[in-house]
């Protein structure tokens, strides 16, 4: 559920579910839609935890987590959802990538229950990412909240954030990136879902406009 394009994202995804990495100073605060309730846990280490009410049944927001399809449609291009105990979300930003390359963003998924809740692991971070090794160490929570039939409420914590500068400098980053990701969830509900090629064709078009802005 973490570059131009998150390196996780997974995500984070992170999904890692973590997104696309921004100019300076990027906050959550940058998603008006969502809702910061973090917190610090007995043991002293931190918990990032971000919300966002989405609108689509609790079912149809866990599938867009749980199966293939659901998960291409909106957190990446490229995407293979194993969902048991045991089973992987495997994704890629890259386009041209295929499933079972070691770049990929690979999650392993911890437990789950139907139209709930589903706990991840990393287990593979692409080149590029943001402290592989830190992040490895924490632990990511997607609880989904029916607020009405038409209406849940989507929550991430990303738990395990522990002392010291390199957890605070991961914690910065997934702190955007999971809100990042939320978002990218409600727009997927809001606007049907995502156009990758489209979507990169604008990136590109953009590049190369302020490629040409830069030279004059």
């Amino acid at each position: 559920m973490n570059t131009a394009t998150w390196p996780i994202r997974l995500a984070a995804i992170a999904l890692a579910l973590a997104g696309p990495a921004t100019a300076a100073e990027p906050s959550w605060r940058d998603f008006k839609d969502v809702s910061n309730t973090s917190f610090v846990e007995p043991s002293g280490d931190r918990s990032i935890q971000l919300s966002v009410e989405v609108p689509a049944p609790a079912h149809d927001a866990f599938q867009a987590f749980a199966t293939s399809q659901g998960f291409a449609s909106w957190a990446v291009p490229v995407a293979e959802v194993d969902f048991r105990i045991g089973g992987h979300i495997e994704a890629s930003y890259d386009p041209h990538a295929r499933i079972g390359d070691p770049a990929n963003i690979r999650n392993e998924i911890l437990a789950y229950v139907p139209d709930r809740l589903i706990v991840i692991h990393n287990v593979q971070a692409p080149p590029g990412f943001a402290d592989p090794e830190l992040f490895g160490k924490t632990v990511t929570v997607i609880e989904f909240l029916a607020l009405d039939p038409a209406r849940t409420r989507v929550t991430i914590t990303n738990a395990g954030y522990g002392a010291g500068e390199r957890f605070a400098k991961l914690y910065r980053h997934f702190e955007w990136g999971d809100a990042y990701t939320l978002q990218e969830l409600r727009h997927r509900f809001e606007r049907g879902p995502v156009d990758w090629a489209a979507r990169f064709a604008r990136e590109r078009a953009a590049a190369a406009a302020k490629t040409v802005e830069d030279r004059r």
